[in-house]
């Protein structure tokens, strides 16, 4: 098979591999530090320098390294990588370094720091300092602060010492750290740090940026026009007296209403009903900054007194990357990134929503290429999530729609309009897409209404529709309203749970059990509510956990959902595994996998990517999976 990446898979290393456990020092100062730049931009800047290193190799002793490139990378060259594991607290920076600056690239990357994401949840702090007081491990020292500002050359000896120890005890507590939480860790899992991790250590993906700069200047003449036009629109003589204006919610709203663009809402927290969502961490808002229509686009920027739009800042930061990466694109994912644990973008490039509907916009996802000789495959499991919640739910029915390669959309509906519906009825079968794929986690009528609105082909239909579509698809799929309410009851068990009761499995499969900890997956991982408790501080009670963004209302539809997104990623991170055995994933985005393979072999590559997706789980006997795929010459033509 092209690449035989199988070799470089965990599943094919050696018990008798070292673990080498190694921890970076490196120049900061106000101004050039992680809080400031990205992990790229920081070690490839020519600022960038390493102090030193700590490494342990297996159960040794923990030595410190300081000195000039030349000699640290005679240390590092002892070391036979190739039968090595490289084990950090953040390796997407340590191995980043290993990678950029001393070019060794170990065999697999393990890492702490996804790790406890994973055991722990995405909320429950992942920093060194405070998993080794949550392990009782030990203190991490504070000696890097007063680094701040010292170059290598900058140190006395008794202070560049005293960093050395700091940095040893940093070593000595990621492996401890790590002994804890590899007991019972999934292997798998271990399997997804590596390949997430070696993305952006190893990349293979590069960036066309002659495209990006031709885009780039069209960005700009666009922008100068649309800037023009809104001073006009608003009767402004600058941008000033733009901004003055749109910084009004109701000015904005009656502005985005003028252009046929529904305005965001929201339920206000304070009265209960409902109000613009225009706020910059608003979801509707953000939505609005990447609109097909460059001039809400630029409406939005102008607002938040940004000079670039989002199309803007993302061009210029892909064509950076590449200048300082020789045209390789390395890809920062997080791994479990989200509550459920599906990646999520890192380092300011979030690849999980590029453009690709706008022809022009398209431009970064066509500027990504493979190698030369080589060729871009894209497969994507079809409909994910819609299978595995009538599978959960059991909604057998549906479930052999799926399976006997109907077209659920079209079937759905034709029991709303009563009549037979296909494809060549695109408005209809987009209500029955739309519903299918929007109702089962108990999204509302007002909801349904507005996505039908303004996702294309769009379909503007009065309150009462709206309410007998959302009944419709309840009275047909009456088993996931039961697995709703099922979900209600587990909430209450998991707040508190009651005497003597033993965990029990919720849904089909037998693959989620509902235990005092949370909802336990069948990868061995949880999901996670937090201090979860009845609130009845407001007019209707409801149950909250805690989390980073506060107080999180929760109820049986929103369990159901995170249930099922937890489930779709374990399948696309299960596939992804055994692809890797023979071709080496670039890139993931949602639930589709992303692989190069050379131009004569594309075709027997697919086919083998495509086999792979289209295996049900072990965990999920009866789940109808199935994918769609394509190769091609950039990323965004497959």
């Amino acid at each position: 098979m092209p690449h035989n990446y199988g070799d470089n898979t965990i599943s094919n290393c050696s018990n008798s591999m070292k673990v080498i456990t190694l921890d970076f020092e490196t120049f900061y100062d106000t101004g050039f530090s992680l809080s400031r730049l990205t992990t790229e931009e920081y070690i490839r800047s020519p600022q960038f320098q390493v102090i030193g290193f700590a490494m342990k190799i297996n159960e040794g002793s923990t030595k410190w390294y300081s000195g000039s490139h030349e000699e640290l990378q005679a240390v590092l060259d002892e070391v036979d990588w190739d039968e090595a594991m490289l084990l950090a607290h953040n390796n997407l920076f340590d191995g980043a370094i290993l990678s950029f600056i001393f070019n060794v690239k170990p065999k697999v990357l393990l890492d702490t720091l996804c790790m406890a994401r994973a055991i722990h949840g995405v909320d429950a702090g992942g920093s060194l300092a405070k998993l080794a007081i949550r392990y009782n491990l030990g203190e991490k020292g504070t000696e890097v602060l007063d680094a701040k500002g010292k170059r290598l050359e900058d140190f006395e000896e008794h202070e560049l010492h005293r960093y050395g120890m700091y940095c040893k005890n940093d070593v000595e507590l990621t492996y401890k750290l790590f002994q804890q939480l590899s007991k019972g860790f999934p292997f798998s899992e271990l399997e997804l740090i590596d390949l997430t991790l070696k993305m952006y250590t190893e990349p293979t993906l590069e960036v066309d940026d002659a495209l990006l700069i031709d885009r780039l200047e069209e960005v700009r003449e666009e922008k100068k026009s649309l800037l023009g036009s809104l001073m006009a629109r608003l009767e402004c003589e600058d941008e000033e007296c733009v901004r003055a204006k749109l910084a009004s919610n109701k000015q904005f709203a009656e502005l985005l209403e003028e252009l046929k663009v529904p305005v965001p809402m929201k339920e206000s927290p304070a009265t209960g009903k409902q109000t613009f969502a225009l706020a910059k961490t608003d979801e509707g808002f953000i939505a609005l900054q990447e609109h097909e229509n460059s001039f809400i686009q630029e409406l939005c920027a102008v607002r938040l007194g940004t000079k670039s739009t989002i199309e803007e800042s993302r061009i210029e930061r892909f064509i950076g990357i590449g200048a300082r990466n020789k045209t390789k694109l390395p890809i920062p994912l997080k791994y479990y990134g989200a509550h459920t644990g599906r990646w999520s973008g890192s380092d300011k490039v979030n690849f999980q929503n590029l453009p690709s509907r706008d022809k022009k916009k398209k431009a970064l996802k066509n500027a990504i290429l493979p190698p030369d000789g080589e060729v871009i495959m894209n497969v994507d499991s079809s409909q994910i999530e819609a299978r595995i919640l009538v599978w959960l739910a059991g909604q057998q029915e549906v479930v052999d729609q799926f399976k006997n390669g109907e077209d659920v959309y079209s079937n759905f509906a034709s029991v709303v309009y009563e009549k037979p519906v296909t494809k060549e009825n695109p408005v209809e079968r987009f209500v029955g897409k739309t519903c299918t794929l929007g109702l089962g986690y108990g999204t509302g009528w007002t909801k349904l209404q507005h996505t039908l609105k303004t996702s294309p082909p769009g379909a503007d239909l009065p309150d009462e529709e709206c309410q007998r579509l959302v009944k419709v698809y309840r009275d047909v799929n009456y088993k996931v309203i039961e697995l709703w309410k099922d979900c209600d009851d587990a909430l209450a068990n998991i707040s508190s749970w009651p005497e003597g009761k033993a965990p029990y499995y919720i849904g089909q499969g037998k693959c989620v059990l509902v235990t005092p900890k949370g909802l336990l997956l069948p990868n061995g991982l949880y999901i996670y509510y937090p201090e979860l408790h009845w609130d009845t501080s407001e007019s209707r009670g409801k149950y909250k956990y805690k989390s980073r963004r506060g107080r999180i209302s929760i109820w049986g539809g929103s369990v159901v959902e995170n249930i099922v997104q937890a489930l779709a990623r374990i399948v696309v991170g299960e596939q992804m595994v055994a692809i890797a055995k023979k071709l080496k994933p670039v890139l993931t985005v949602h639930d589709a996998i992303i692989c190069t393979a050379p131009k004569e072999q594309a075709q027997e590559a697919l086919d083998f990517m495509m086999a792979e997706m289209s295996k049900a789980p072990t965990w999920a006997e009866g789940l109808p999976i199935t994918c769609e795929g394509a190769y091609a010459d950039t990323y965004g033509d497959c």
